[in-house]
């Protein structure tokens, strides 16, 4: 048995499954983290999507060579295709960019009967997966900012239940997250700080570029997140 060893950002999405449950985790590379929660003991079972042959492979050998055949099913396909509904009961998506994760969600919404949890790590545009929860009826239950690497991740983790719940300030809250605006921690200051500095570089750029109403729509909505995040940094 090799031991499998989590990088920060996948042991705090682990943290975050429910003991006992089935876990499908989409777009899951190597397996490392069906292979690493199931070793702890952490779930019954798992499904493992992916949709390149590469990571496919991948994954299926570190399955094998866990030992884990019998417990964790490797799948190849897209999205939530490979699971069907009642199947499982909590689904990872780590790993990729909001509006991807976020038409995952949308285009498995059949399959999504019978999961009791989402656990969301969108690599950017996390506010793009909180507005799909709303429409779609998922409370948002809590929320993770960490740094690895120097890169700065969100975990967003949801539940059947009051969407609107969190939500107290919904235009600033879906932007920065409700929890991470109440928590506001160094990594969580770091980011948009960051950001905000982007984006004026943005505008600047857009000063001297030609009046499209692409251009005066990007420096409208850019302008309007500024003004946002800065009364958020204060």
């Amino acid at each position: 048995m090799n031991e499998v060893k989590l990088s920060k950002r996948l042991e705090a999405v682990a943290s975050y499954i429910p003991k006992g449950a089935v876990l499908a985790d989409i777009g899951s590379d190597h397996a490392y983290l069906p292979v690493y929660v199931m070793r702890n003991g952490l779930i019954r079972k798992g499904v493992v999507g992916e949709v390149v042959d590469g990571p496919f492979q991948s994954a299926m050998k570190q399955v094998a060579k866990n030992n884990l055949e019998h417990v964790i099913d490797v799948r190849k396909g897209d999205g939530l295709e490979v699971i069907q509904p009642n199947e499982v009961t909590c689904i990872t998506i780590a790993g990729m960019g909001g509006s991807l994760i976020r038409s995952i969600l949308e285009a498995g919404k059949m399959k999504l009967e019978g999961v009791e949890r989402l656990i969301l790590q969108p690599n950017i545009g996390a506010f793009t997966i909180r507005e799909w929860l709303i429409e779609n009826n998922w409370e948002l239950i809590t929320e993770e900012i960490l740094e690895e690497d120097k890169k700065i991740y969100e975990i967003l983790v949801a539940e059947k239940g009051e969407p609107l719940k969190p939500y107290e300030n919904k235009e600033t809250e879906l932007l920065v997250g409700p929890f991470l605006l109440e928590e506001n921690n160094a990594v969580f200051q770091k980011k948009w700080s960051n950001e905000l500095r982007h984006w004026k570089k943005i505008i600047e750029q857009l000063e001297v570029a030609e009046d499209t109403p692409e251009n005066l729509a990007r420096k409208e909505e850019l302008l309007k997140k500024i003004k946002i995040v800065e009364g958020v940094l204060q």
